[in-house]
């Protein structure tokens, strides 16, 4: 297990693309622990510059906090010395709190702050929440921008005056005059990554904005794919960016947005198409109909720029 400060924490993360894996369910929707272990060894064999266990792919908001400290503590003792593992902290302040203590204990090298459950909530109490987190914990600390725990730029400015251990905005909103007013007035302190799904799709533009990385849910099934795509961002290749999106990632869009929700039930199909069996997803989320999944195997089958990236593929199954 490799140690990281908050600082060491915001240097790695921002070297390089970041991986958020499924959490493999077994047939009763139990946690599939050593499915899970082949998983995360096989990712972590790639060069990524950080692993998100049981986060928004992973289904973290399906999984208790016992739960979420058990898979936690499986991706450490797995991947901790290949890669920094960062943990969820979800739910109520008191959860949040508590789950950041808790991936402290089990080694984590930081901790992702969701937004709260369900209420709304203004500016004071959204950053009286995320200071409460950032103060449990001497782990560094990434928070999610996204649905109802959007942070505005002064408040993003106040905690990352206050708490030297809150490291890296995660964007899940893509507006583009928050961003920008955002990085105006905190700049480098922080480091800025993509968090909308299928974030392949908006790397481009909101690499202008700072954002030099992004969490890759495709990652999970089409690792050496993924990480091409990165690298012709980071080299601002247009062409060679546009020509992808449209082989494989807005086609795999179209089927993604059949259904709500399957941002993530598309990415444990892709590892089915590919031969590594995702398993089920938990509800309130529902698997792809065999229509979608047949889709999906035949747009990686005929996708020319997945032919030299993936496995030989199989017939896909939903086991």
């Amino acid at each position: 297990m490799a140690l990281f400060s908050p600082t060491e924490l915001a240097e790695k993360l921002k070297s390089g693309l970041l991986s958020f894996p499924v959490t493999h369910f077994d047939a009763a929707l139990d946690f599939d622990e050593a499915r899970y272990r082949e998983h995360l060894a096989w990712q972590s064999q790639f060069n990524i510059a950080g692993l998100f266990a049981a986060g928004g792919t992973g289904e973290g908001f399906s999984l208790s906090s016992s739960e979420i400290d058990t898979v936690l503590r499986v991706a450490v003792s797995e991947v901790g010395d290949r890669a920094p593992v960062v943990a969820p902290a979800t739910g109520s302040m008191v959860q949040a709190v508590e789950q950041a203590k808790a991936a402290e204990a089990a080694g984590a090298a930081g901790v992702l702050l969701f937004p709260p459950y369900l209420t709304e909530a203004g500016q004071r109490g959204l950053v009286a929440r995320a200071d409460a987190v950032c103060a449990a914990t001497n782990l560094g600390v990434v928070i999610y921008n996204r649905a109802n725990g959007v942070l505005n730029d002064t408040s993003v400015a106040i905690l990352a005056e206050r708490r030297p251990n809150f490291i890296a905005l995660k964007d899940g909103m893509g507006n583009i005059e928050k961003l920008a007013r955002i990085y105006a007035r905190v700049g480098e302190r922080l480091v800025y990554i993509g968090g909308l799904p299928t974030a392949e799709t908006f790397a481009l533009p909101l690499l202008q904005l700072g954002l030099s990385t992004y969490s890759s849910a495709i990652f999970n099934f089409v690792p050496e794919f993924a990480l091409g795509f990165y690298d012709d961002v980071l080299a601002q290749d247009r062409e060679a960016v546009y020509r992808k999106l449209n082989d494989f990632v807005i086609p795999y869009l179209n089927i993604r947005d059949r259904m709500k929700g399957y941002a993530v039930s598309i990415v444990k199909a892709g590892l089915t198409v590919t031969g590594r069996n995702g398993g089920p997803v938990r509800p309130p989320l529902q698997d792809l109909t065999e229509r979608d999944l047949a889709d999906l195997e035949e747009l990686v089958n005929r996708s020319t720029h997945l032919a030299a990236t993936t496995p030989t593929l199989t017939s896909a199954t939903t086991a």
